[in-house]
């Protein structure tokens, strides 16, 4: 999960069957898009991703970033203009929902905050730092606010205090898992 990933919308009050016509055509969506992005994106046969025909490949996981629709919309919004190629977690968030690491290589489908896909993004590095030792060029990579170490401190603070997924509260020495990745394909 990096920033936090974020499920699709829920409308409370929708049914249960219509929930699931709704999920289903999400999937489909992630489907249609993993179909052309992986095409666009010229990617070679990636064993965790490919199966031995094209209808047995599984989509990558599709998520967004934020902690809703305003900021899913403003950070995706920065991956395509390619100012934002880099994000963080906390790493006590990854261990308190049982979530494995991004590793390099790893493909994912960022979803907008109306659960569209709008791109497949590549994992290129991931580094596990204490929250005080970000550093300028990391803070910079992530494309938030004004760029600057200060400004990243000051929003992720927040962030990992108020949409926490653990109940250790926040750090200056917590451990943050960030992650640098490319865009291989938007749309």
């Amino acid at each position: 999960m990096t920033d936090a990933e974020n499920p699709r919308p829920d409308d409370a009050t929708l049914t249960e069957g219509i929930h699931e016509s709704v999920d289903e055509a999400a999937e489909m969506q992630v489907r249609a898009f993993w179909d052309v992005a992986r095409l666009q994106a010229h990617l070679s046969e990636v064993p965790a991703y490919f199966g031995p025909t094209p209808l047995d490949s599984v989509p990558p996981p599709a998520w967004s970033f934020g902690a809703g629709a305003e900021q899913a919309d403003e950070l995706l919004g920065l991956v395509l203009e390619g100012t934002k190629t880099a994000t963080a977690g906390a790493l006590w968030d990854y261990e308190a929902e049982g979530e494995a690491l991004p590793e390099i290589g790893t493909l994912s489908i960022i979803l907008d905050s109306l659960g569209r896909p709008r791109a497949l993004i590549e994992t290129t590095e991931v580094q596990v730092v204490p929250f005080d030792e970000i550093t300028d060029e990391q803070a910079r990579l992530e494309g938030e606010g004004d760029l600057s170490l200060a400004y990243w401190r000051e929003v992720h603070q927040r962030f990992f205090t108020e949409v926490a997924d653990h109940d250790r509260g926040f750090s200056n020495d917590m451990p943050v898992v960030w992650e640098r990745f490319r865009v291989l394909y938007s749309d």
